[in-house]
């Protein structure tokens, strides 16, 4: 039990960044997706290796198709978005060109790590101590989220699971019933059948 609690907690620690670089070939289209929770921040900063005749464009949608980000032949770059509700988001580059592979260098961030802690201090003007407390209460604040949404996700599968358990008892009652019946209806059909051909009385 207690490895499962560690299992469960470490995404909610270290789940919050997300960094990555991998080469683009030629004329193709590379995606990420990530599923983040509802009224999070993300931010996010990404480098491409510059190429002489080449365009690569970066969009970034949700499951639905919702456009949040675009840039198109651009190199270098930083986005930003609060997320509205539980989504998977995909983060899409796109290359047309000649030359050869592009490296691609993602480095994204959401919740408690987007979250620029020396800004909030200049503008509330925080002192050290009060900048590392609110960073611990937003840290808090996410993994009790992180919990509470797993508990609705675990009750969510429970009742899932009660109700199929009921539909296969149903199912299985309906089909023992259907076979009893076909056995019943075959011994009657049988013992007709060698009747009329007079091999039983």
């Amino acid at each position: 039990m207690s490895r499962l609690c560690v299992l469960l907690f470490l995404p909610a620690l270290f789940g919050s960044v997300f960094s990555i670089s991998f080469y683009l070939p030629v004329n193709s289209r590379k995606c990420l997706r990530e599923d983040i929770h509802k009224d999070v921040l993300v931010t996010g900063e990404y480098e491409v290796s510059e190429q002489p005749n080449t365009k690569t464009n970066l969009k970034i949608t949700d499951s639905s198709g919702h456009l949040l980000y675009s840039k198109e032949d651009s190199s270098k770059g930083k986005f930003a978005f609060t997320t509205e509700d539980y989504d998977m988001f995909e983060v899409c580059f796109e290359r047309t060109g000649r030359v050869p592979d592009q490296l691609v260098i993602l480095d994204m961030k959401h919740g408690v790590e987007a979250k620029n802690y020396e800004e909030i201090a200049k503008v509330e003007k925080l002192k050290p101590l009060e900048v590392e407390l609110r960073r611990l209460e937003d840290l808090s604040e996410s993994i009790v989220n992180d919990f509470a949404y797993m508990k609705k996700r675990e009750e969510e599968m429970r009742d899932t699971n009660e109700s199929t358990n009921t539909r296969v008892l149903y199912f299985s009652i309906f089909s023992m019933c259907c076979l009893i019946g076909l056995a019943t209806w075959q011994v009657f059909y049988l013992r007709r059948f060698f009747k009329a051909k007079k091999l039983i009385e």
